[in-house]
C-alpha cells in the first residue's frame, strides 16, 4: 500500500509540516510504502513549459516521479496553508501538471475534451489539511468555503477519488503550544482511522 503526502508550506517548521510529518509516521506504523514529498524542498517547478502543452509527459524526471506516485497511490494526503481561498502556487502547479491526462483522468473512446472525463485515480481517500489564520466564523461568513469545492469536486472527485476528507486548523498565528499539539493528535487519529 502506497500513501503519497505532499505538503506545501515554505516553513519547513511550519504546522503543515508537523501535521505531515504525524501523518507519515502513523502510516509507516501501519506498514504503508510513503511517499512523502515537500513540494519547496524540492524545488517542484509549478510552471508548465510549452512543450508539455498536452500535458500528458513530462522531460523533468521529478514531475514523472510524482505522477507515477499519485497513479499507484492507495492513500493520499495533502497539507497547505490557506493563501486569498486557494493553495499556495507550487501547490497549484504541482496539480496542473501531476493531475495530468491519462494520470488521473482520461476522456471514454470517442469522446472529446468537451465531454465529461473519467477518473483514473486508484486511490480509495484523500485527505487535505489546511492551515488558516483567519477566524472559521468570519471564513465562512465572509468567502464561503471555496478550498472544499476545489479539492472535493474539482480535483479528486474528477479524478476518480470520491472519499474526500478535509479538515482545517487555525487561527495558527496566535495558537498555542497546547492548541497545536491538540490538532496534530487529531491530525494522528484521522490518520489512523483512514489507514
Amino acid at each position: 500500500m502506497l500513501a503519497l503526502i505532499v505538503v506545501a508550506n515554505p516553513s519547513s517548521k511550519s504546522l503543515s509540516h508537523a501535521m505531515a510529518s504525524a501523518a507519515e509516521q502513523v502510516l509507516v506504523a501501519r506498514g504503508y510504502e510513503t511517499a512523502f514529498h515537500d513540494l519547496y524542498a524540492e524545488r517542484f517547478d509549478p510552471i508548465q513549459p510549452t512543450g508539455e502543452d498536452g500535458n500528458v509527459g513530462s522531460s523533468n524526471m521529478l514531475v514523472e516521479q510524482h505522477c507515477s506516485e499519485l497513479a499507484r497511490a492507495d492513500l493520499i494526503l495533502v497539507f497547505h496553508p490557506n493563501w486569498w481561498g486557494q493553495p499556495p502556487a507550487i501547490l497549484k502547479g504541482w496539480i496542473d501538471r501531476v493531475f495530468r491526462l491519462n494520470t488521473a483522468y482520461a476522456y471514454p473512446d470517442g469522446v472529446g475534451f468537451e465531454g465529461v472525463p473519467v477518473g483514473l485515480l486508484r486511490a480509495r481517500i484523500a485527505i487535505v489539511v489546511n492551515t488558516s489564520n483567519t477566524p472559521a466564523e468570519r471564513e465562512a461568513a465572509a468567502f464561503g468555503d471555496p478550498l472544499e469545492t476545489l479539492w472535493k469536486k474539482c480535483i479528486f472527485g474528477l479524478c476518480g477519488v470520491t472519499n474526500v476528507v478535509r479538515r482545517v486548523y487555525g487561527p495558527v498565528s496566535g495558537s498555542t503550544a497546547p492548541q497545536r499539539a491538540a490538532w496534530l493528535a487529531e491530525i494522528t487519529t484521522l490518520v489512523e482511522k483512514a489507514a
